[in-house]
C-alpha cells in the first residue's frame, strides 16, 4: 500500500497511531453543538442564529461553516409559508389617522405597542389569538386567546394583560389595523380611561404600516403552527404559552435586536436608565 500511494512506512505508522487530526475533533466538537443547539430550538434556527448562540457560549466558528456542516448532516430549519391576515375592516366604527407612519424604531420603552389578531386552527375549532407588542424591545407584553372574535374576548384582555405588565407614565401610541375590534366602542372607551395612550391605525388593506406585528405571526406559524396538529384547545393553549412567555420572549434571538432575546433589550434599559 505504501509503495502504491507512494508514501513511506514511517508516515504511515504516524498517521495509523496518531489518532484524529485536530482539524477532524473539531470538525467532531462543533457537529455536536450544532445538533444540540438545532434541537434546543426544536429546529427553529437557521445557520445565523445557531451562529451567534455558539459565539454567546465562547465559540468561534463561522456562519458559512455551520451552514455546510448544517447541510451536511441534512439539519433545515422551518420555512417561511403563505399568511393569510384576519382584519375586518368593513365597519361603520371612527377610524383613526395613522400616527405611527412606519416608524419602527422607537427609542425607549413603552413609546409604541402594536397589535393584531391572527387564527389557528385546532380539531376542536378555531382559535384567535390577540398580541401586544412593544416596539422598542419587541416582546409581547400582551396576549389573549379566544374562541370568539369578539372585542371583550380579543384585544381587552390583551390590554389588560400589557398595562399589568408596563406602567404606562409617558405618551404612548397604540397602533393596530382598522379591525372592528380595535375601531368598536368598547376598546375606544376602555382605551380613553388613560390620557396618556393615543389610539392609531393602519391606512386601509395597508399591511406594511403594521409590519412588525404580522411578522411575529409569521414566526409564530412557521416555528410552532404548521408542524403541530393541535387535537384540543387545551393542547393549542399550552403550546402558544410555551412559545410566546419562555421561548420568544427570553430566549429567541431577535435579529432586529442584534441578536439579543426581548427580554435582555428590556433589562438593558433599564439598567441603563438607572445608571443615567
Amino acid at each position: 500500500m505504501c509503495k502504491v500511494f507512494k508514501v513511506s512506512r514511517s508516515s504511515f505508522y504516524r498517521w495509523y497511531t496518531g489518532g484524529p487530526s485536530k482539524r477532524a475533533l473539531e470538525y467532531s466538537l462543533f457537529t455536536d453543538l450544532i445538533k444540540k443547539e438545532f434541537e434546543l430550538s426544536k429546529q427553529r434556527y437557521g445557520s445565523t442564529r445557531i451562529a451567534e448562540q455558539l459565539k454567546r457560549k465562547g465559540y468561534c466558528i463561522s456562519r458559512r461553516r455551520l451552514a455546510k456542516i448544517m447541510k451536511a448532516n441534512n439539519w433545515i430549519s422551518k420555512h417561511k409559508r403563505k399568511f393569510k391576515a384576519t382584519t375586518d375592516s368593513n365597519h361603520k366604527y371612527p377610524v383613526f389617522r395613522n400616527l405611527l407612519n412606519r416608524n419602527f424604531t422607537p427609542d425607549r420603552l413603552n413609546k409604541v405597542w402594536v397589535s393584531d389578531i391572527t387564527y389557528i386552527h385546532t380539531n376542536q375549532g378555531w382559535l384567535y389569538l390577540t398580541t401586544i407588542i412593544d416596539l422598542f424591545d419587541r416582546q409581547v407584553i400582551g396576549w389573549s386567546l379566544s374562541t370568539s372574535l369578539h372585542t371583550k374576548q380579543t384585544i381587552i384582555p390583551a390590554w389588560k394583560m400589557a398595562v399589568s405588565k408596563r406602567k404606562i407614565n409617558r405618551g404612548l401610541i397604540f397602533h393596530s389595523d382598522r379591525g372592528i375590534q380595535y375601531a368598536s366602542k368598547a376598546f375606544r372607551t376602555f382605551i380613553k380611561s388613560n390620557l396618556l395612550v393615543t389610539q392609531s391605525m393602519s391606512r386601509k388593506g395597508n399591511c406594511w404600516d403594521n409590519s412588525v406585528a404580522e411578522s411575529f405571526f409569521k414566526t409564530l406559524k412557521i416555528e410552532l403552527v404548521y408542524d403541530e396538529d393541535f387535537k384540543t384547545i387545551e393542547q393549542a393553549k399550552t403550546a402558544i404559552f410555551e412559545y410566546i412567555e419562555i421561548w420568544y420572549n427570553r430566549k429567541r434571538l431577535h435579529s432586529f435586536l442584534g441578536y439579543k432575546t426581548p427580554y435582555e433589550v428590556e433589562l438593558e434599559f433599564y439598567q441603563f436608565k438607572n445608571v443615567a
